[in-house]
């Protein structure tokens, strides 16, 4: 039977980096999602205060197969 994949939007902020950032989307989806199969990176921002980048963001899309009952 064919896998079916979810997919949801989240967001992530890191102090250090955009790897930081996109690592701390996988992190954090996977303490409340199994099965995560890929993370597409959308949008890469920056948040700037006084002339200089305070954190880095990602908008990510992350894809996970879906259990199915028995």
């Amino acid at each position: 039977m064919a896998k079916i994949v979810k997919v949801i939007e989240v967001l992530s902020e890191s102090p250090k980096s955009w790897e930081e950032a996109a690592q701390n989307v996988v992190s954090e989806a996977s303490k409340t999602l199994r099965n995560i199969r890929s993370v597409y990176i959308k949008e890469f921002t920056v948040a700037v205060e006084n002339d200089s980048v305070v954190s880095y963001r990602v908008n990510a899309k992350v894809t996970f197969e879906m259990e199915r009952g028995s």
